[in-house]
């Protein structure tokens, strides 16, 4: 009944820049936490940035100072402003939400389908 469609992935060039974006549909009572995750080939998936439903952020280190996390409550959406992008950041990159639904009031824990970057020395 949760629903996450992730946009904004592509081919760039080092030191460019993407937008990613999370749109969270169904049932949903209420959104708690969002964030990016990301998989490259060969690697375990991890944890990139996570955002409260106030707004406070998380980053992991490799991605501090480059990459900016915030939230639309109002659209149910999730942005990543990815920049100065380095070819260590190619990855499939994952949204993910965590909050309650109507109807049963349980929590849910739900992924995007994922979306591919790409970046180019």
């Amino acid at each position: 009944q949760v629903q996450l469609v992730e946009s904004g992935g592509g081919l760039v060039q080092a030191e460019g820049s993407l937008r990613l974006s999370c749109l969270v549909s169904g049932t949903i009572f209420s959104i708690n936490a969002m964030g990016w995750y990301r998989q490259a080939p060969g690697k375990q998936r991890e944890l990139v940035a996570t955002i409260g439903r106030g707004g406070s952020t998380n980053y992991a280190d490799s991605v501090k100072g480059r990459f900016t996390l915030s939230r639309d409550n109002a659209k149910n959406t999730v942005y990543l402003q990815m920049n100065s992008l380095k070819p260590e950041d190619t990855a499939v990159y994952y949204c993910n939400a965590k909050g309650l639904i109507i109807a049963p009031r349980q929590p849910y824990d739900c992924w995007g389908q994922g979306t591919q970057v790409t970046v180019s020395s």
